[in-house]
Formats: C-alpha cells, structure tokens, sequence
C-alpha cells in the first residue's frame, strides 16, 4: 500500500514544493492550506503522515496535534517552522511528533522523518 501524506502549509510554495519532492519518492500527496480545510476533508483516518506547518493562520499544526490526539488519532506528525523555539520543539516531540524541522530544511531531512514516522 502506499502511504498517503498529509501536507499542511498556508505558504503555497512551500507546501507544492512538499508536495512535488513526495510526489517524487513514490507517496501519494494531500495538500492543504489550513488545519482546518485538512480537519473538514475527512481524510484524517486516511492519512499515513502529516507534514504541517507550525504558525498558520487560524488553528496552528500545535493546536492540531492536540486535537488529533484528544481525538485518540495517533497519526503521525512531522512539523516544520520557520520559527524555531526549543520549549515548542520539545512540547511536539513530548505530545508524540515523529520531527521538528527548521525551514529551510533538507530535503532529505524530511524524506528521513517520514520513512521512521511510517515505520512506527
């Protein structure tokens, strides 16, 4: 089966970029600008990884990852901001986050946190 991944960035060209390198290495891609146009989607108990930004305009990738987790979804969840914070990284990694990535990261830094994140 090929994993299904979840992209969540209210910048566009970060989240086609996201999507494109996916796309790439074979995984099948949603990409949303909003937590709140992923959450209203219904593919929530699709998705095999999320990849969301961690500051977006209305719900962050923070207050999603509470969300799912109140809604004991345990989806896997790769963060990336631009916005780096040491208290918020290790608050993500605490609450059960597979990565915490500072844009601009390597791509390959991101390909690595999914394949562990989809191995779990």
């Amino acid at each position: 089966m090929i994993a299904s991944i979840a992209i969540i960035d209210d910048d566009i060209d970060v989240r086609e970029s996201t999507r494109q390198l996916l796309r790439s290495r074979g995984y099948l891609t949603l990409a949303f600008a909003t937590a709140e146009d992923f959450l209203r989607s219904g593919e929530v108990i699709q998705v095999s990884c999320i990849v969301t930004d961690v500051r977006m305009p209305g719900m962050g990738g923070v207050a999603l990852q509470a969300r799912l987790v109140d809604q004991g979804n345990c989806v896997p969840i790769i963060f990336v901001t631009a916005f780096f914070e040491e208290k918020l990284k290790e608050q993500v990694l605490a609450a059960g986050a597979h990565g915490f990535l500072v844009k601009p990261y390597a791509e390959a830094s991101l390909i690595n946190c999914i394949e562990t994140a989809l191995k779990n």
